[in-house]
Formats: C-alpha cells, sequence, structure tokens
C-alpha cells in the first residue's frame, strides 16, 4: 500500500512526461525484456469474453448494422438477463416434475465454472418439510407443487422460490443469481409450458410453511379485514340555549 501510494508522487517528481512505458510485475520474470514484450503483446490483444458477452457484443453489431433504418427516437431494447442452459438432470428432474406426480420439489443452483443451472436435489416432500430444504448459506432456485383444498377442491399451485442468505453470499453470486432468475421463468414457462402461480423471494428472515403459501395464494382482502367504528370528532359538547333578555 505504501509504495503504491507514492508511487504517483514519485513519477511527478521525476517527471512524467518522460516516461513512455510502465511495466508493472508480481516476480522477477515480469520484469525482464521477455516480460516487457508479453505485456506490450497483451496490451494490443482484446479483452476476453465470455460467451454471453460475444453475444451481446453480436447484438451491438446487427443494432449498427440496421440503424439506417431506425428512427432518432427509436431506443433499442436493454438485456433482460444472462441465460444459462440447464444440465441433463436438470432437465430430466424438471420434466418429472411437469409430466407426473412422482415428485413435487426441485431445487436448482448456478455451476458457475460450467455456467449453467444445475440440480441440487429433488423429492416428494411435505409442506412441513419445505423449510429444511433451503440452505442458510448459499442461494437456490426452488420448485414446489403445492397439494390443498380450496373450498371443497383439491388444487395443485406450483411456487417458484427464490432463496438469497442475505449479505454473507459473495456479491457476484447475489448478481448473478438475480441476473439469471427471469430469463430461468421464462424458460419454464414458455419452452416446458409450466404453470407457476406465485413467484417468491426469500431470506433467512423467512419461514415457509402451509400459512406462509396459503397466504401468499389467497392474500387477505380489504373486504375481510374487521372494520373499526370511526371515532367521532372531538367538538364543543352539548349545544347550550342562552336566554335572551327580550
Amino acid at each position: 500500500m505504501l509504495y503504491a501510494s507514492t508511487k504517483a508522487t514519485l513519477k511527478q517528481e521525476f517527471g512524467s512526461a518522460k516516461i513512455k512505458e510502465e511495466l508493472h510485475g508480481t516476480s522477477m520474470n515480469d520484469v525482464t525484456l521477455d516480460g516487457l514484450e508479453q505485456s506490450r503483446l497483451s496490451q494490443k490483444a482484446p479483452a476476453p469474453l465470455t460467451i454471453r458477452e460475444e453475444e451481446i457484443a453480436e447484438l451491438r453489431k446487427a443494432e449498427v448494422g440496421h440503424s439506417t433504418s431506425v428512427s432518432v427516437d427509436s431506443r433499442s431494447q436493454a438485456v433482460s438477463g444472462i441465460k444459462f442452459p440447464m444440465s441433463v438432470a436438470a432437465v430430466t428432474a424438471l420434466s418429472i416434475f411437469v409430466d407426473s406426480s412422482e415428485i413435487n420439489y426441485v431445487q436448482f443452483y448456478i455451476d458457475m465454472t460450467k455456467e449453467s443451472i444445475e440440480l441440487a436435489t429433488s423429492d416428494n416432500i411435505s409442506v412441513s418439510l419445505l423449510n429444511d430444504q433451503v440452505p442458510k448459506n448459499d442461494a437456490r432456485y426452488h420448485l414446489y407443487m403445492y397439494q390443498h383444498k380450496r373450498n371443497g377442491t383439491q388444487t395443485n399451485s406450483v411456487f417458484f422460490i427464490y432463496s438469497m442468505p442475505g449479505y454473507s453470499c459473495p456479491i457476484k453470486v447475489r448478481m448473478l443469481y438475480s441476473s439469471c432468475k427471469s430469463p430461468f421463468i421464462e424458460e419454464l414457462e414458455n419452452l416446458y409450458k409450466l404453470k407457476i402461480h406465485k413467484k417468491l423471494e426469500i431470506d433467512n428472515d423467512d419461514v415457509i410453511n402451509e400459512k406462509y403459501l396459503l397466504d401468499e395464494l389467497y392474500p387477505e382482502k380489504e373486504s375481510d379485514k374487521p372494520k373499526f367504528s370511526k371515532p367521532k370528532a372531538p367538538g364543543r359538547g352539548v349545544r347550550r340555549i342562552i336566554k335572551s333578555n327580550e
């Protein structure tokens, strides 16, 4: 920190105009002639891009190519999120969840190395065990088929739950899960024809139980809430009759 903070002062005293190049090294090999040539090559090379960044770059090129037919008032659409592919195991579990009643719960996680959505676990669990499935130190996506009776009719409601244990997760993890959520939900609804009745976001303080799910599905209406009589406005009391002299 001391060397880094005094570098600018030293350059200024020496004369910044006389310095043509700067070379930073972490070992002696980095500050050799070979290291200098490698540094020059790396500066000229384009920055490495991920697959998603390459797609965005291609999209921008396409927008520039069509700019002649675009009016001045038009605005290009912003990328809504990051779409990662699902692994074979995740797709298999999802297909079983959608097409049969063998499982009613699927949990997914993002593999940052593979840049894919992977299967964490799948099972057939009761609503009382749902809260135990949520990790307390990592983010997850959950799908849960809540089977219950409503007005005497058997009802199946699908919940998509995004769990994030607050700031205990690194900011990169929080941003990645947040960016991937919307494209993942869109894929579930459009490609796999899954009707999601309720989308939830929870953290460590939230406890998922049957009451929590029912309150989300059937929120209490204003008309159902008990009404309290409005107190009378303060006045001057009972009106008194004052006798006149007449």
